[in-house]
């Protein structure tokens, strides 16, 4: 499969084959949705916390006396039955993570770029480079090629100053190779990639 390659300043800059078993697959819904839940739940903090009657802060006496009242039986202020009291098995902090196979994250992964590609949303674009760290430039760039949200993925490592620009860009995120995933792939509009990046994902994914 060929796809045109530009640069930044939207000029032609030749073509690049990608490979078929990555960026050419039909994407599958069920694949996308296991891998983007298990990233979420993989980053949700599970801080969650409630007392328990051990560490709500009244005293232990017993409130009144067993017999003879015409009431219920009660111990402290702390049972659950109280207003303010312990809560009976409440959420406590925990790991909300769970396994997925690698080779599930993968074909994700691969079926993540296959749905750009088949939207017409991928773009290939030389290098992802500037002279100088100027947000001003780059914007004008971005804007004229029409990126409103869009996600640049460069090679091994990404270009200093191109990162430090299009951090002040509202809707460009820039990621390294190794750094590209399902869900931040998803929610961009547009999803572009470098030829050092083409080359890095493929030897990632093959």
């Amino acid at each position: 499969m060929k796809l045109d390659v530009i640069k930044l300043d939207g000029g032609a800059a030749g073509d690049v084959e990608l490979s078929e078993e990555i960026f050419g697959l039909e994407p599958r819904a069920d694949i996308l949705h296991r891998v983007v839940r298990w990233q979420r739940n993989k980053a949700q903090a599970g801080t969650h916390k409630v007392k328990t009657r051990s560490e709500t802060s009244y005293s232990t006496k017993k409130i009144y006396r067993q017999k003879g009242t015409g009431g219920a039986r009660h111990g402290d202020r702390n049972a659950p039955i109280f207003r303010k009291g312990g809560i009976y098995k409440g959420p406590t902090p925990r790991s909300h993570a769970h396994d997925l196979p690698k080779k599930v994250r993968k074909l994700g992964l691969k079926h993540a770029l296959s749905s750009k590609v088949a939207s017409g949303n991928l773009v290939v674009i030389e290098t992802a480079a500037l002279d100088e760290a100027k947000t001003k430039i780059l914007a004008k760039q971005v804007k004229e090629l029409g990126w409103k949200r869009a996600l640049v993925i460069d090679g091994a490592e990404v270009n200093e100053k191109f990162a430090l620009a299009a951090s002040n860009i509202e809707g460009l995120d820039v990621l390294p190779s190794i750094g590209a995933n399902v869900m931040d792939i998803l929610k961009r509009d547009t999803l572009v990639i470098t030829k050092a990046g083409v080359e890095a994902l493929e030897a990632r994914l093959k």
